[in-house]
């Protein structure tokens, strides 16, 4: 009984928040093998033997004697289920049909969904990393926030996938998130509009920074053409005479291993490892870079708890295989392997089979790989997005006016305190910021109106390079080692 295979390195059955496409691995690539099921063909020894047989017994108990109807597929898929539930292990998933068909649409072009990669932490469905510019980013989701109710639907107890069947749905329509996040004390809840999220993965600038060229390559995901992408992208970076280049994966969830592969072979000298694979056989393959021309300019990678899979791959190949600066934050930690295999109805299961291990060796699973400059951004960058059921007032005490005090403060509205107590001070800083708008009340109170504009402000501000701390000490690195 033959099987199709694929190799998949993946934050996953880590997916892609999407509705009506948005399955996405982390990692994958065909191996061009068939895989063979390790029952097929041959005999089972007398304690497997017992085990089918016990299986088989309560398969045919259930199907002819429970008091109701039984669907016999259903017991199918609920006994893979069951197995791959007692490994304890969240990349090891089942996908059925509709499942799996999303996934294989995700890996297209474009996709509909809220933008975020979300994955099963200790139980809890957790975003991992919003896409940048999707509705997830703009309402304010942030990675390990945990996904408590979806539409007021608690998730607890749901798997992953049955988790996300509930978040799809189709562009134009919404969505609300209860969402729990470590630094609050409350749980709240974002409304947010499901759109089309473009795979654009690759973005490439330069910045002039005292009389320098730097070139900046900003990757958002490892798809298909992402390294066709990455090499066009690097290709017009050098033509405009790049002085250095700083390679950002910050809020990178991860794509296709090849991928990373090809783009290693573009930025690390010749021979080096790139990323090793180790089989349960404790045998290991490598992939080494094939450029046969080192960059004579410097590279410096920008990281963060956001980056996750194939982009820990690729920031400790340029740490330890090209000895370059990494700056910013540790990141997310994912280092196994899974294989794909075909069930030949539409279904598939994911199986941990393999570990990836770094340039030199290191398995980085749950510990991440750690920036040699560490930098965070502002405190606002890590506000909790506002969520208004009435109007904030003067004498309120909760975590949505921590929210809107934190947001003020980094909007150059000074609130006076930032834990939680709507003082005097704080409502001069809302009036402040209320009159700074012309389509705003001036009251005083943050109503729906005030909160969805210190909202966009902040974004604003966010995406501006100028307040980018880490783009900013990874550009001064660069300059350093001019």
């Amino acid at each position: 009984m033959n099987r199709k295979g694929v190799w998949i390195v993946v934050l996953a059955v880590t997916v892609l928040a999407a509705g009506g496409g948005g399955l996405l691995l982390g990692m994958g690539v065909s191996n061009g093998n068939n895989y063979e099921a390790p029952i097929a063909g041959n005999q089972l020894s007398s304690s497997e033997g017992e085990g089918w047989n016990k299986v088989h017994d309560a398969f045919q108990v259930i199907s002819e004697s429970y008091v109701e109807d039984v669907n016999e597929e259903d017991l199918y898929e609920g006994a893979i289920r069951g197995m791959l539930h007692e490994l304890d292990d969240p990349y090891s998933v089942y996908m059925d049909r509709e499942t799996a068909a999303e996934f294989t649409q995700s890996l297209g072009n474009e996709f509909e969904g809220i933008g975020a990669e979300v994955n099963m932490v200790n139980g809890s469905v957790t975003i991992v990393s919003p896409i940048q510019g999707s509705p997830a980013e703009e309402a304010g989701l942030m990675p390990d926030d945990r996904i408590l109710e979806v539409d007021g639907n608690s998730t607890e107890g749901l798997s992953l996938n049955e988790a996300l069947m509930q978040i799809r749905g189709e562009k134009g329509t919404t969505v609300v998130l209860t969402i729990g996040r470590p630094s609050a004390t409350d749980p709240f809840q974002v409304e947010i509009e499901r759109d089309a999220i473009p795979v654009e993965t690759v973005h490439a600038n330069t910045y002039e920074h005292e009389d320098q060229t730097i070139g900046v390559i900003d990757i958002t995901s490892f798809s298909v053409d992402t390294a066709q992408e990455f090499e066009e992208g690097l290709h017009y970076l050098e033509n405009e005479g790049i002085d250095g280049l700083v390679i950002d994966v910050r809020q990178n969830p991860g794509g296709y291993l090849n991928s990373v592969q090809d783009i290693g072979s573009l930025l690390l000298p010749k021979g080096e490892t790139i990323v090793q694979i180790e089989e349960p056989t404790g045998d290991i393959s490598q992939t080494v870079s094939t450029l046969e021309d080192q960059k004579d300019y410097p590279i410096v990678g920008l990281i963060n708890g956001g980056s996750a899979s194939a982009s820990e791959i690729l920031a400790a190949a340029l740490h330890e295989a090209g000895g370059y600066e990494l700056v910013g934050e540790t990141t997310f930690g994912k280092g196994t392997v899974q294989q794909s295999y075909d069930f030949g109805d539409g279904s598939e299961m994911n199986l941990s089979m393999f570990r990836w291990l770094t340039s030199a060796g290191k398995n980085i699973h749950e510990d991440g790989v750690d920036p040699t400059i560490e930098i965070s951004q502002p405190d606002y960058f890590y506000s909790t997005a506002l969520s208004i059921d009435e109007s904030l007032v003067l004498n309120d005490n909760n975590d949505q006016v921590k929210s809107a005090q934190e947001i003020l403060q980094g909007l150059g509205f000074e609130p006076g305190r930032t834990d939680g107590y709507f003082d005097e001070q704080t409502e001069n800083a809302v009036t402040a910021f209320q009159q700074m708008h012309d389509d705003l009340d001036v009251t005083g109170e943050v109503d729906d109106s005030t909160a969805q504009a210190l909202h966009t402000s902040i974004v604003e501000k966010i995406r501006d390079p100028e307040n980018d701390r880490q783009l900013n000490r990874a550009l001064e690195v660069i300059l350093e080692q001019q």
